[in-house]
Formats: C-alpha cells, sequence, structure tokens
C-alpha cells in the first residue's frame, strides 16, 4: 500500500476530526504489538527487514568480488604494468556492460510485470528482440556480412533504438486512444507483431549462404562483446533517466500493483501511470537489446529471484535488489565460465537455459499464466 497515499487520507481524517488521528494511532500500534510499526511499512515484519538487507548485502558483495575477478583474474601481464592496466581496461568495458545491461533488465521487467499484473511475462514479448533480429537479418540478407560488419555504427545503434521504441509507442498510442483498448489486448498484438518478424527473419535466413549464416548467428545471441565502448554516451544516459523516472514512480507502482480498480478508488490516473511506465520500460529494453543482443529469460530470472528473496512488495526495495542480483548472476557467469571452463561465447546460452527452466518450473507450479 503506499505510504503517501494513506498518509493523505489519514490527514485529511485528522483534519475532520481532532481525536480521530490519535486513536487510529493508537489503534495501529496496538495492532502491531506495541512495536511502532504501521500500517505503511514495506516489510511485514522487523526480521523480514533485516533478511533484507543480509541479502542484498550479500549480494552486492558478490557481485564487487565477481566484478573484481573479471578484471584482474588470468591477466597474462604482470600486476602494475602498462599492458596489465590496458588489458583491465579492455575489460572494464565489458564489465560496464553486463552492468548496463542487469540495471535495464532488472528495472524493465518488475515495472512491466507491475503494470500488467503478471508475473510470468516480460518485456520481451513486446517484439522488441523479433525486431532486433529482422534488422540484422535484413541487413546481411540485402548487405552481406560486409554490410552487417560495416553497418555496426553509433548511427546504427541510435537507429535501433529509435525503431524499437516508436512500435512500442504506436501500441501504447492506440492503447490511450481507444476507449476499449486494454493492456492484454496490446500485449496480444506485441506477441502478433514479434511472431510476424520472426517468421520473416526464419525466411530470408533459409537464403543466406553458410558463412553468412555463421556470421548472423553470432551476432544474433546475446553477449556482452557486442557492445561497442562508443554506444556508452548513448545507451548510459538513457538507462540513467529511464532508471530514475521508474524510482520516482516506485510508490505509485505499489499502487498499481493493487489493481485497475483500487488504484483507480485510491485516486490514481491507472491508464496514464502504467503508459508512462511502459514507455520508461521500452527505452531500457530496446537500449539492452541494441546493446548486447537478446536477453529472453534473464530479466525473467533476476525478476523471479528477486521475489524469492525481497520478500516484500514495495519497489523501493524489489529494484535494488533485483539490480545486485542482476549484477550478481552476471558477472558470476562470465567470469566462471570464461575463466574456469574456459568457454566464452556459451554465458547468453547457459543463461537462457536456466530461465527457460526457471519459467517451465514457476508455470506448472502455478498452473496458469
Amino acid at each position: 500500500m503506499s505510504a503517501k497515499i494513506l498518509d493523505k487520507h489519514a490527514t485529511t481524517a485528522g483534519a475532520a476530526d481532532p481525536s480521530a488521528r490519535p486513536s487510529q494511532q493508537r489503534t495501529v500500534s496496538e495492532e502491531s504489538g506495541g512495536r511502532g510499526r504501521t500500517r505503511s511499512d514495506a516489510f511485514p515484519t522487523a526480521e523480514a527487514q533485516r533478511r533484507w538487507w543480509g541479502y542484498f548485502i550479500v549480494m552486492s558483495v558478490c557481485a564487487l568480488v565477481f566484478s573484481g575477478l573479471l578484471l584482474t583474474w588470468n591477466n597474462p601481464v604482470p600486476p602494475g604494468t602498462t599492458g596489465f592496466w590496458l588489458i583491465a581496461q579492455r575489460r572494464a568495458w565489458s564489465l560496464l556492460a553486463i552492468i548496463v545491461v542487469a540495471v535495464c533488465q532488472s528495472f524493465a521487467t518488475i515495472a512491466f510485470q507491475t503494470v500488467t499484473a503478471n508475473r510470468i511475462i516480460t518485456p520481451s514479448i513486446m517484439g522488441f528482440e523479433s525486431l532486433y533480429r529482422a534488422i540484422h537479418t535484413t541487413t546481411i540478407f540485402f548487405f552481406g556480412a560486409a554490410g552487417l560488419t560495416a553497418a555496426r555504427t553509433t548511427t546504427t545503434f541510435v537507429g535501433q533504438i529509435i525503431l524499437m521504441v516508436a512500435l512500442c509507442l504506436l501500441l501504447y498510442s492506440w492503447l490511450l486512444t481507444n476507449k476499449r483498448a486494454n493492456v492484454h489486448a496490446m500485449l496480444l498484438i506485441g506477441v502478433v507483431l514479434g511472431t510476424g518478424l520472426g517468421s520473416l527473419s526464419s525466411f530470408m535466413q533459409r537464403l543466406l549462404t553458410p558463412s553468412e549464416f555463421d556470421v548472423l548467428t553470432a551476432r544474433l545471441f546475446g553477449s556482452v562483446n557486442n557492445a561497442d565502448p562508443e554506444y556508452y554516451p548513448i545507451a548510459i544516459p538513457l538507462v540513467l533517466v529511464s532508471t530514475a523516472g521508474l524510482y520516482a514512480l516506485a510508490r505509485t507502482l505499489n499502487v498499481l500493483a493493487l489493481g485497475r480498480e483500487t488504484a483507480t478508488a485510491l485516486g490514481v490516473n491507472h491508464r496514464v501511470y502504467s503508459i508512462g511506465v511502459l514507455v520508461l520500460v521500452s527505452v531500457l529494453m530496446a537500449t539492452s537489446t541494441a546493446l548486447v543482443g537478446p536477453m529472453t529469460f534473464f530479466g525473467f530470472l533476476v525478476a523471479t529471484m528477486t521475489y524469492i528473496f525481497a520478500d516484500t512488495f514495495d519497489h523501493r526495495y524489489l529494484f535494488p535488489m533485483s539490480v545486485a542480483l542482476g549484477v550478481c548472476v552476471l558477472t558470476g557467469a562470465y567470469f566462471v565460465m570464461n575463466h574456469v571452463f574456459d568457454a566464452q561465447g556459451v554465458v547468453s546460452i547457459l543463461i537462457e537455459l536456466v530461465g527457460g527452466v526457471t519459467f517451465l518450473v514457476v508455470i506448472l507450479r502455478k498452473g496458469r499464466l
């Protein structure tokens, strides 16, 4: 429950009847066992709050340890030399891509699931990844492998983000102007568009030569190696502005999570706030996908783990926990696969496998979407 709205109602009640507010405070204090807890607490018990801080600190420390190992482990040049720092700097660009992707996917997935009132679906359902595959497949289909390599520029990166966001804004504008439209109809249209783009991409891929198909396949797997440092001056400001906007709307997201009728009764314009959140989600997902490629089940995996560890519905605590978990999972996976199993390039496949299995387990346990 939004603390701000509850405080507003409590203030109004107190102004109408001066004796009501002290009485309400006493009642709340008595119900909480005299521990001073109010109805607007983010956690059900003080133990749950301590547990949240414990998990958050552990995940943050693990993320820092894995990040340090990624920068320094197995560096062939002696520490302190110029070559050592050059290799560490090159690895730092990949680490920055991991952090950007973790922030984008965690914030976008949790906000999207709150607005759609469904913890199974992810923003990928809107067709971001299908459009990404269609853009790259079309490029190599008409211009060949050399054209795909030459198209790896900042202009192309910005163009991909604009196309993905424009596709979502088209759907959201229809949702805003059509009185009969709802979020579920918009999601269904997103699924249809994604399926259509996927079928078009599959058709063109069948007409490619084997060498062109190999080049395209390597590009279509999500990897931090796809991130170019020239993209960061554009990607990082977009991510900072979007995440700051979503965090500022954390209390409103708490109310939206109660459902359309309850949110409207509490004075929140459900449609306007939902569209605003979805626009920010589309910017984050477009930036992440254009930067490293498709990460279909990573956001779902991180969001599901966040709900398990956080034990709260307050988005002020869900967002930080999801970021800590996302960075920990990605840095840990890249360190283990690159330096323990010496299997570079399969990290995204492993994450997609674990995320897909988690998705099936959640579906089978819930018995519904």
